[in-house]
């Protein structure tokens, strides 16, 4: 039986690693979270100034951490966000982007965000 080991990831392809999932998967996640929270104006950081960047912010570097940790241990729960493609060492940063926009799933992802956040922002601004 032979079995493939993970390559380990060096200190710039950590870095690049935390990017991608902080920019690309966190970033548009939690800004839909911060839109629907002050839309319904439930949380603390609705009406404080910079307390929607600060949630953002901070969540989507928790995201970016987290992610290339928890995918591979749990791949099952984490399929929808998991990339393994974003830790390949083989691969430049820009390479990385491409071919993960070159995924017929990525598309979808990032049309819904795109309806999401639009539809968001129109009832946010809609009531203030």
């Amino acid at each position: 039986m032979t079995t493939l080991a993970a390559p380990k990831l060096t200190g710039r392809n950590r870095l690049e690693c935390f990017a991608l999932y902080a920019v690309l998967q966190g970033l548009p996640t939690y800004s839909g979270v911060a839109l629907l929270m002050k839309l319904i104006n439930g949380s603390e950081f609705a009406g404080k100034p910079f307390g929607a960047a600060i949630f953002v912010a901070t969540v989507a570097i928790l995201h970016g951490l987290m992610m290339p940790w928890l995918g591979p241990k749990f791949p099952h729960f984490f399929r929808h966000n998991f990339e393994p493609l974003f830790a390949d060492t083989t691969l430049s940063f820009s390479e990385k982007v491409a071919r993960w926009l070159a995924q017929p799933n990525t598309a979808l992802q990032l049309l819904s965000n795109a309806l999401l956040l639009s539809v968001l922002a129109i009832g946010v601004a809609g009531i203030g």
